[in-house]
């Protein structure tokens, strides 16, 4: 009988061999006639929660801090709403452990400067002042949807810190597992979660969740949505992405053939910033709103932030705890 990611994982852990910094994750069962695991593959069959040891701090005393990654907004009411409101959940969560946070767009960083006379710390920034102020174990949050491109960066300036720190962890985003291996289907618990600011549909309505869309593989996680979205029964419910595929282009001759006539608009994005405000529900004549009202779909727009939602706030707690956990163990 195959055994779950996690039913091998302190076997797997006993076998592993790594120079230097010492990694651990979940991570897929290797073949047992691999004897000498290399860091490239141990790197490589890693999952889940990622965390990181330092050997040359083995005895610095600990001292736990939680930092929030972010790509950040310079919309101050939704970010007040949203991002805010992750942190202060994930915050009340765990009061004996602060919480950071790093803004991951450098363009926003300076737009928030300038105009509010906000400083908002890069990642590097924020590890440097963790390290400066001793916290000597650090668990990463991000408050990424799906692990595309933005989660990418946000592992790779984690991992380049593992020398500053006693240990370190990385979070998943939101949506990781997909219930293969024994794990849970995190895209499930996202749309179960996500429904409950769902509005009342009929035969004839249909509701357009808005995601971001990525240049990078993890694009393909809509794919993955819209098939949950069908197995839920989510009947008239259709995802799409403003950089990515499938686009407002590929759902409009679904909804036609659907029959269906009126339309609500909503993302699936943490903050209700410059995408839901302009691409999705503006005024413009290439708004999606004003494609659609020309298509001859009643539109309704919903213009809130995923971090508006209790339900999610709930989940990414839910992945703090997770890296949090791997941290101090």
């Amino acid at each position: 009988m195959k055994r779950s990611i996690k039913s091998v994982l302190t076997a797997s852990m006993a076998a592993l061999c790594v120079l230097g910094m010492g990694m651990t994750a979940n991570a897929y069962e290797l073949n047992p006639e691999v004897k000498d695991v290399t860091p490239a593959l141990r790197e490589a069959s890693t999952v889940g929660v990622w965390t990181a040891e330092n050997p040359a701090m083995k005895e610095a005393p600990d001292k736990d801090a939680i930092l929030v990654m972010t790509f950040g907004t310079t919309f101050t009411d939704t970010r007040t709403k949203t991002i805010d409101a992750v942190e202060a959940a994930i915050q009340k969560a765990h009061p004996d452990v602060p919480v950071f946070e790093a803004y991951t767009s450098h363009i926003i960083i300076d737009r928030v400067k300038a105009n509010e006379g906000i400083t908002k710390m890069t990642p590097e920034e924020a590890f440097a002042k963790l390290q400066a102020e001793g916290y000597t174990r650090v668990a990463v949050v991000s408050l990424d949807v799906i692990p595309g491109m933005e989660y990418s960066y946000d592992s790779v300036v984690t991992k380049m810190q593992v020398p500053h720190f006693k240990k370190i962890s990385l979070a998943t985003p939101l949506m990781y597992f997909q219930g293969t291996e024994g794990e849970p289907d995190q895209v499930v618990d996202f749309l179960k979660a996500l429904s409950s600011q769902f509005p009342k549909m009929g035969k004839h309505d249909a509701t357009l969740i808005m995601a971001h869309g990525t240049p990078h593989p993890g694009n393909a996680y809509y794919s993955v949505i819209q098939d949950r979205i069908q197995e839920l029964g989510m009947d008239g419910v259709f995802v799409y992405s403003v950089e990515g595929r499938p686009n407002l282009e590929d759902v409009i001759p679904k909804l036609k053939a659907g029959g269906y006539k009126n339309v609500t608009l909503m993302p699936i994005m943490m903050v209700a910033g410059d995408h839901a405000n302009n691409d999705m529900a503006g005024d413009e004549p290439d708004s999606h709103k004003s494609i659609l009202t020309k298509e001859g779909f009643n539109v309704k727009t919903y213009i809130h932030g995923l971090g508006e939602n209790a339900n999610i706030r709930g989940l990414y707690v839910d992945r703090a705890t997770e890296a949090l956990d791997a941290l101090q163990k």
